[in-house]
């Protein structure tokens, strides 16, 4: 591991620390929603402090020709940015008494607090994501209010039929785009409990009318107000997320007898054809 992490500092052995690992990973796992639909770029090194953001251009479609001759347009970066990584992180503790009677019973330690640490990371790293976030001075767009995005009203999704109205609209827009996919569609939580109802009769629920359109996934996250739900042409042409550091825990400091880690990443998204985003919005 790496020496900033200063694993070696705290009378953890290796299989404790292996445990901390192991939990962080998991609970991140499961709570982490953007990265489902959006690749990776990295890990590349907590040494790079930014990154480069192209917006992309040169989207007619490739030509057919004999010898090559025909004009095809260019795919090339119309316009860079270059944007700081900014670090997410969550500190816990763990008790030295906690410590010291694990290692004497020989007992599992209880490592919930790095769990709770990772919960809330990957709550934050969303929240970056869908919402974006400004931190000093810089102003990181999200995927619900990135500049050049699509955007529909939102019909009233008490209704049943409204919500897969509303992302067969989104969806048609991102093709007339000439963005054709495959489209994943994420919602808050209440939205998403509301499309398992029998779509119009069908014998059908709702979720599954729309998740024929949506192949690439429905999800639903908690950062999501009610009011707006995210239509994305999926794939690393469209945007991705640089990773510096991926999720990790380092020792921070001994206080009190006590000891203090934090759980930590490195990231930023990067929006490159904003095209490929259609947000569903209600007017309030």
């Amino acid at each position: 591991m790496a020496d900033y992490l200063m694993r070696d500092q705290v009378p953890l052995s290796e299989e404790q620390w292996d445990q901390i690992d192991v939990t962080v990973m998991d609970v991140a796992r499961r709570n982490l929603v953007g990265r489902r639909v959006i690749p990776l770029f990295g890990p590349f090194g907590l040494g790079v402090q930014t990154i480069h953001v192209d917006q992309l251009t040169g989207g007619e479609q490739g030509a057919i020709s004999l010898m090559g001759e025909d004009e095809a347009g260019t795919v090339m970066a119309s316009k860079r940015d270059h944007v700081p990584l900014p670090m997410i992180y969550k500190d816990f503790q763990i008790h030295w008494r906690d410590l010291e009677t694990a290692s004497q019973l020989h007992l599992p330690l209880d490592v919930s607090p790095a769990a709770a640490s990772a919960a809330f990371c990957a709550r934050t790293e969303d929240n970056l994501i869908f919402n974006g976030h400004k931190a000093n001075g810089h102003e990181y767009a999200g995927l619900t209010n990135a500049p050049g995005r699509n955007a529909i009203a939102m019909r009233d999704w008490a209704e049943t039929g409204n919500a897969f109205r509303d992302v067969v609209e989104a969806t048609q827009m991102l093709v007339s785009n000439e963005f054709y996919g495959p489209f994943a569609l994420v919602v808050s939580p209440a939205l998403y409990a509301g499309l398992n109802r029998i779509h119009d009769g069908t014998g059908v629920l709702e979720l599954e009318q729309v998740r024929k359109i949506a192949t690439a996934g429905v999800y639903q996250t908690p950062v999501l107000e009610n009011n707006v739900a995210v239509a994305l042409s999926v794939g690393s042409e469209n945007m991705d997320l640089a990773v510096a550091q991926d999720l990790v825990t380092a020792f921070m400091e001994t206080s009190a007898m006590n000891h203090r880690f934090r759980v930590f990443e490195v990231l930023a998204l990067r929006i490159k054809r904003p095209g490929a985003i259609c947000t569903i919005e209600r007017a309030e």
